[in-house]
């Protein structure tokens, strides 16, 4: 057991001074240190053995307490360890700031200024791919399309199969009162091709892909590969993002379809439960959408792929430092994608209705 004796003008150290006896003595020998400033104090380590970084650091910070005291016996490696920590610069941490409208707003507007740098690089490596096609690798996109697209096929075909039941159960309930059930086609098919056929397909998307590709290319900031990348003259945003925008670009319709199909098969499965013949909920398909609902859903798929691609990116190439950078970049991603997806679809009811779509 490590003891703490105190004479006149002396503080002697008994025993392993390891780091448990450190945060055990460490309070005491630290008001001892600052009750002796402005008299001579020696610290005697003679009967402390061994004695390891944290005893060290406690030496070294009962030196600096008192200001003036001195160590004795000592061995020239505990010496010159104190002597190191006590040279080693000491850094105070920084309380968060606070809180501000004006702070607030600043980070908005610096978040808005990297979007659209973000945006303006993909464009110029959009208009430059032909100079530098040999650093577009097909290879790669065929990759990510199978990563993003093909493999979650069986997610979507759940995803859309269950949907498409529970919307047309839920809406044969009331419409049964009235005898209606057939109509349970209109609202369930009208619903899935043009609202949320492309928006669940989005929502997959962005909870597989979005946060897959923030986290390859954050980890790969964090690894220093992207610098790397640069410093042999290869364009990040033409190697890694170009074949994520257009990998995303094109699964997206085809999630958005499968998902689609999907829903409309769970909607049949209802209504051939309540008594309904397949030949009645055909026509009955057939007379509650048109082509149209069908390309502006999947025009709406395509732009919800670029957008959660390009939030996917941004989110790995701003990754900081630090254990929890990646994973931060990858919640980033997720978040901004489905929120994004959420709002331009909105704006897309808008203009649609505007224009009689």
């Amino acid at each position: 057991m490590t003891e703490l004796v105190a004479a006149s003008g002396i503080l002697s150290l008994h025993g392993r001074l390891d780091a448990f006896a450190a945060g055990t003595l460490w309070p005491r020998l630290m008001r001892a240190a600052a009750a002796a400033r402005g008299r001579p104090l020696i610290l005697d380590v003679s009967a402390a053995s061994p004695c390891g970084t944290a005893g060290a650091a406690l030496l070294a910070a009962a030196l600096a307490r008192h200001g003036h005291a001195t160590l004795r016996g000592a061995d020239p490696a505990l010496a010159a360890l104190v002597a190191r920590i006590a040279a080693a610069p000491r850094t105070a941490a920084r309380p968060p700031p606070a809180w501000t409208l004006a702070a607030a707003a600043a980070r908005r507007a610096a978040a808005g200024a990297a979007a659209i740098a973000f945006l303006g690089e993909s464009l110029v490596a959009l208009a430059t791919l032909q100079r530098r096609r040999r650093q577009f690798r097909l290879t790669e996109a065929a990759q990510l399309i199978d990563a993003a697209g093909v493999q979650a096929v069986p997610l979507l075909l759940l995803v859309g199969y269950l949907i498409g039941l529970i919307l047309a159960f839920q809406s044969a309930i009331p419409l049964r009162r009235f005898g209606a059930e057939l109509f349970v086609v209109n609202a369930v098919a009208l619903s899935l091709l043009r609202e949320l056929g492309p928006l669940l397909a989005a929502v997959i998307l962005a909870g597989r892909t979005g946060s897959a590709f923030a986290a390859e290319l954050g980890t790969m900031k964090v690894n220093e590969e992207l610098a790397a990348l640069d410093t042999m003259g290869i364009s990040p945003m033409t190697t890694l993002v170009l074949p994520r925008l257009l990998a995303a670009t094109v699964v997206t319709p085809v999630m958005a379809l499968l998902l689609e199909v999907a829903g409309l098969a769970g909607m049949a499965t209802v209504l051939l439960a309540f008594g309904f013949p397949w030949p009645a909920i055909a026509g009955q398909l057939q007379r509650a959408v048109h082509l149209h609902d069908l390309w502006t859903g999947l025009f709406k798929a395509v732009c919800f792929g670029a957008i959660i691609a390009g939030i996917g990116c941004r989110a790995g190439l701003a990754t900081g430092q630090g254990p929890r950078a990646v994973g931060l970049s990858a919640t980033t991603a997720v978040v901004g994608g489905i929120v994004a997806s959420i709002a331009l679809d909105g704006v897309f009811s808008i203009v649609f209705y505007r224009l009689g779509i």
